[in-house]
């Protein structure tokens, strides 16, 4: 079964060309609003936005088309993708809508489908709606509307339940909050201050272009520096629709998923929290986690890459805690996704409880050398079907002998090669990550 408009985190694709144009977003409404009725699930519809500029006609258009089918929409506005997560399961919805590219640029954007449990729809019904947009997408004309009415309260009444899962005030925590101009630039820092610590917000100002932009939690430096000049404890960087966190230490020391991974799990191990003694985490999390975790009689278990599937596995196993190295983080006892802003609440009240700062938290996970690069394709070719690049895979993986790994994949949302390559030795790391790479651009480059 392979999919056309949905990727690996919904749709996604440059605002205003095809499958983000008028039309198709008229009509991924009109198959949503025909999904939800053929379900059962005939309520409202919860629709959110991250700061993009092309957010508010996107959500026009999508509103227009399940109106067409029945369905009535509320619209939150600006908010995190985790908040439309809780809000179409505690409210009820037939279905949540977020529009966000997540860490993209502001010329990109996308659409993200939650049912109303919470979860992101499962492959086969995203396959489903697709048959059904391109049956109905020639005959479907846009609307041509640019703006929804924001529906007060949705956004406060996520950061309230946020609120109450805190169990030790923030009191006494400096902390810098870098929001990327994204979802997060007015709801983190009530979020934090509410909680008790004295906040410092930075790249907060959104204005429709500058989310993400050299800033949030894929630029995690500016925050660094902040860090260090305020003389802060922490720090943590969102991305646009603030799913992810990356936080940074009182010494500058970047936490990534991996580190907060870690310090989670020993925390839920030591409260008698960690089902199982068990992480789910993806294949690019770092093998000095799995070790780590293993120091500490706590199994890992490998997922491919994206949230979706780290939770799928978690609901399987029964897992509380997986998460992804680039930050999306899923705390199963109050979450059905990633959330920024949760996981950062989380650690530093883990911070505020022990009186510990996050380097003595992450200790003993020793980073093995790492190098990830993409590689711009101009077609998605079965990896068997490439011989020169095989062969470079397979001398990488002799060389190692089982103690690195080689991962190669096409992205779910860009048409980008990732090579990962990982172990004890960084010129060797280098060396053969340069080589499958230049392997793979020979071939489809």
């Amino acid at each position: 079964m392979s999919k056309k408009l949905f990727g690996t985190d919904g749709i996604r694709g440059v605002a205003g060309q095809s499958p983000l144009d008028r039309r198709t977003v008229h009509a991924v409404g009109l198959a949503l609003g025909k999904d939800m009725r053929e379900r059962g699930h005939e309520g409202q519809a919860l629709i959110g936005m991250d700061t993009r500029e092309s957010g508010p006609w996107i959500a026009a258009e999508l509103a227009a088309g399940l109106a067409a089918q029945g369905v009535e929409s509320r619209f939150a506005g600006v908010v995190t993708t985790p908040g439309v997560a809780f809000l179409t399961r505690s409210d009820t919805f037939g279905a949540g809508v977020m529009i966000s590219a997540s860490h993209n640029p502001f010329q990109d954007n996308g659409i993200k489908v939650f049912a109303t449990s919470g979860f992101k729809l499962p492959d086969a019904e995203e396959h489903l709606i697709e048959e059904e947009i391109f049956h109905i997408l020639p005959d479907v004309v846009p609307s041509g509307t640019e703006r929804l009415e924001v529906d007060p309260g949705l956004d406060r009444e996520y950061l309230d339940y946020l609120l109450s899962s805190l169990r030790t005030p923030l009191d006494g925590l400096k902390l810098v909050l870098d929001c990327g101009n994204g979802a997060a630039s007015h709801l983190a820092p009530d979020l934090f201050r509410r909680a008790g610590a004295d906040v410092i917000a930075i790249f907060d100002q959104p204005d429709g272009r500058n989310i993400n932009l050299n800033c949030g939690a894929l630029y995690v430096e500016n925050l660094r520096r902040e860090v260090l000049a305020q003389q802060a404890d922490a720090g943590v960087a969102f991305d646009g629709d603030a799913d992810r966190a990356i936080l940074v230490s009182k010494s500058g020391k970047i936490v990534d998923g991996d580190h907060v991974m870690l310090i989670a799990a020993r925390d839920l191990q030591a409260r008698g929290h960690l089902a199982g003694d068990l992480v789910v985490s993806t294949v690019m999390s770092n093998l000095g986690l799995e070790r780590a975790l293993a120091h500490e009689g706590i199994r890992m278990l490998r997922t491919p890459v994206g949230d979706k599937y780290v939770l799928e596995e978690m609901e399987r196993r029964g897992a509380v805690l997986g998460g992804e190295q680039s930050g999306h983080i899923i705390f199963r006892e109050y979450a059905t996704t990633g959330d920024g802003m949760l996981t950062a609440l989380r650690i530093f009240e883990i911070a505020a409880s022990t009186g510990k700062g996050l380097d003595e938290l992450s200790a003993g996970l020793e980073i093995y050398p790492q190098r990830l690069v993409n590689v711009r394709v101009r077609e998605r070719r079965p990896l068997e079907e490439m011989a020169a690049v095989n062969a470079e895979i397979a001398a990488c993986e002799r060389a190692f002998d089982g103690s690195g790994r080689v991962l190669v994949r096409f992205s779910g949302t860009e048409p980008l090669a990732r090579v990962m390559v990982e172990g004890p030795d960084l010129q060797r790391v280098e060396e053969f990550s340069r080589r499958i790479a230049d392997a793979i651009r020979a071939e489809i480059g």
